[in-house]
């Protein structure tokens, strides 16, 4: 018997995978596969001449078996309730999540519907108005379930005191910068001991609502997709990452403070034509944004050994935490 080496991050062959996809869910046998991303999951696109599909593979460090049957759970309700998403496709037996038993063990995959149309990075009234109603609609599902399997829960201690507890050895040659980030993340929480946030609306968050993950189709329509990091917490989390565009865009000098303030108001005014929000929740969303970048910096730092080693030096530790500081002097007012 050939003894195989242990890896901890393979990457599935797309041939095979054709083959397997192509007889797992009876997909035209002219079906193409290729690997378009190998990252936080590997996503590969599945193509003939009538349709499109999206296989993920997930990584077991990443997300467990039960963390993806609740995405799972998650889409299917949100499918049945007439939203608009990429949702996973069943197969010939029933089953919505797949299993291959890769070299580092046991990998889970999904096929997802194809969200039809591209993304619009410059989005213009009619597409923010479009937007704004259709997080509301979506949130109107998200806020009313409670689904059997557990996904991650975006909160203080997640998103501000663990990650700067184990951030912390990575921060060894960088006392200031760690010191920077332990002192706003106090701020952040006293910021939140003013605010009501009984009145806050909880729920399912998607969590990345930059517009590479929703597409806009030739009517308008729009469907979201990579619900990858969806998890509990306040839904104002997804307007704070919906604001991250207009920040990088700003950044980026891609757009003039004035016209990114406005095109956020459109937006805001959109959402609240479906879902109200508080005068709190309005002024809680800017400060979730310190919570938000904490909790990516630990992301990066919990994956360096699959992906981020690539970039994640004390160089590019430094700019992100420019960052949370360009951040907090552009919206937050402590």
């Amino acid at each position: 018997m050939q003894n195989i080496f242990p890896a901890q991050y393979s990457t599935l062959s797309a041939l095979a995978l054709k083959d397997y996809l192509i007889e797992t869910y009876q997909l035209d046998p002219s079906t193409t596969c290729r690997l378009l991303i190998r990252n936080v999951s590997d996503t590969y696109i599945l193509e003939n001449q009538n349709q499109k599909y999206i296989f993920k593979i997930y990584r077991d460090a990443h997300r467990k078996h039960n963390e993806i049957e609740a995405e799972v759970e998650l889409l299917n309700i949100l499918k049945t309730n007439g939203n608009s998403v990429s949702y996973p496709i069943t197969d010939v037996f029933g089953k919505q999540i797949q299993q291959f038993n890769a070299i580092e063990g046991l990998r889970n995959g999904v096929l997802f519907s194809f969200a039809e149309g591209k993304v619009i990075l410059d989005l213009e009234n009619v597409h923010l108005v479009q937007l704004g109603q259709d997080i509301a609609t979506l949130h109107q599902s998200t806020s009313s379930i409670k689904l059997n399997n557990a996904r991650p829960v975006f909160n203080f201690e997640t998103t501000l005191f663990e990650p700067l507890r184990d951030l912390k050895p990575h921060f060894t040659e960088m006392q200031e910068e760690f010191e920077y980030l332990t002192n706003i993340a106090d701020k952040v929480v006293k910021k939140f001991e003013g605010f009501d946030t009984s009145k806050f609306s909880y729920g399912y968050c998607h969590y990345d609502f930059f517009p590479k993950n929703f597409h806009f189709d030739e009517q308008g329509k729009i469907t979201f997709f990579d619900f990858d990091f969806a998890g509990e917490g306040y839904l104002i989390n997804d307007l704070m990452t919906f604001l991250n565009h207009y920040f990088f865009h700003q950044l980026n000098n891609l757009i003039s403070k004035e016209q990114a303030e406005k095109d956020f108001e459109t937006f805001l005014n959109a959402y609240q034509k479906v879902r109200h929000l508080t005068d709190d929740e309005l002024k809680a969303i800017p400060y979730l944004g310190i919570t938000f970048h904490i909790f990516f910096l630990k992301f990066f730092y919990d994956n360096y050994d699959d992906w981020s080693n690539a970039f994640l030096t004390p160089r590019y530790t430094k700019h992100r935490i420019t960052l949370i500081k360009k951040w907090e002097e552009m919206y937050c007012n402590f």
